[in-house]
This record gives C-alpha cells, structure tokens and sequence, in this order.
C-alpha cells in the first residue's frame, strides 16, 4: 500500500516536470522573484534548502545538502511554480490554516498530520525547538512557550507557535499563514508545506516524529 502511494506521488512529480518545462520562465521570475537562474536550473529555496529545478528536463535537485529531494518537497516546489498568480503579493494578514480560501475541509486532516504531530514532536523538548528555529534564520515572536516566523519559500512564511505541556494541559501547538498563501500556491499545498515544516524542524532537532504525520516519503 506505502509502495503504491509513493510511485504515485514520483509520477506525479514527473507530469510537473513535463509541465515546468513548458512555462515560460521569464514570467515565472516576474511572479517569484526569489527564483534564480544559475547554469541549467532555477533555483529556490523550501525551509532553508536551496533547490534547481532542471531547465533541461524539469528535474529537481537538492543543491545545498548532499541527498536527494523528497517527494513533499518536489511537490511543493512544483505546485508553487504551477499555481502562483499574476498578481499575488504579501498581505500581511495572519490567519489560521482553516481560515485560507478553500480550506475548511481539509481542516481534519491537517490538524491530525500536522499541528497535533508538531505538539507532540516537541513536548519536552522546548529548548531544541528553539535552536531548530534559530538554525532556520527565524524571527522570534512574542505569543507561545516558542514562537518563530520562517519561511516556507521567500513569498511563503509562516508563522509557528509552540507552548508545551504543563500539571492540565499537552503540548499544543498553532500555525498562522498570510492570506496570500493560496494565491502563491494551491490550498492542499499549504497542508504539505506545513506539514515539511514541521519535518524539517524535527530534523534539526535531531527529534522522531510523533503522530500520525502523512509524509509522502
């Protein structure tokens, strides 16, 4: 069943390739300014990864660390150069995830795969949330035991709050998104962006993920 769901999703990865390159670049740089063009790729960066996506054959590679791109995060990359609008810019208004147009009914499944995951990945572990955050360049903010604005993608941030668990309570945890997210991207992409988030927080923690995280690989 796991086997099926991930050659799914690589063939998914290889329809976007078709699709990238068949985009015009020049007006996708208008669009994200952040994409740069460096020998035979665009590059970006996805949570502190720098990314090139092929020109020759609409492949992504991982730039600044010796792996191979995961699958979310290919997604993720593609669907934002597939979907951002024309005239999508920063709005500077925070709202929760079930608060983005079109989002309400994958609220369920977000909170189950990626608000509950960050809780419980980070419950007792304050401290390493914090250095992971730092390592990200975030921003401290002052709501939450930890709060950090990072970006998910430059045009992207996100806004992460944490307050562990006390004698009454278990570790909760919040995201915010700017309004503009799914004028950047699809709004199922908001989920697998929060959701590689997270991942890639546990990662500089050097913490195993906790809960039912839905990674597509």
């Amino acid at each position: 069943m796991k086997t099926e769901k991930i050659s799914n999703y690589q063939k998914l990865c290889g329809e976007w390739a078709e699709k990238f390159l068949l985009m015009d670049k020049e007006e996708l740089m208008k669009r994200l300014p952040e994409l740069k063009r460096e020998k035979d790729y665009m590059t970006i960066w996805h949570f502190g990864v720098k990314f090139g996506v092929s020109e020759k054959d609409g492949s992504i590679i991982c730039m600044s660390e010796e792996r191979e791109p995961e699958v979310t995060e290919m997604l993720n990359i593609y669907t934002l150069l597939g979907y951002v609008k024309s005239d999508a810019f920063f709005m500077n208004k925070w709202v929760p995830f079930a608060d983005l147009r079109g989002a309400r009914p994958f609220g369920p499944a977000y909170k189950i795969g990626v608000t509950d995951v960050f809780a419980a990945t980070f419950s007792d572990h304050e401290e390493e949330l914090r250095e992971a955050f730092e390592k990200l360049n975030g921003k401290v903010l002052p709501q939450g035991d930890v709060g950090y604005e990072i970006q998910a993608f430059n045009c992207v941030p996100m806004r992460f709050y944490f307050w562990d668990r006390d004698e009454e309570f278990e570790a909760q945890s919040n995201i915010l998104f700017d309004y503009s997210a799914t004028d950047f991207n699809h709004v199922e992409s908001a989920v697998s962006t929060a959701e590689m988030g997270v991942r890639r927080l546990a990662e500089l923690a050097g913490l195993p993920l906790k809960g039912k995280s839905f990674g597509m690989q």
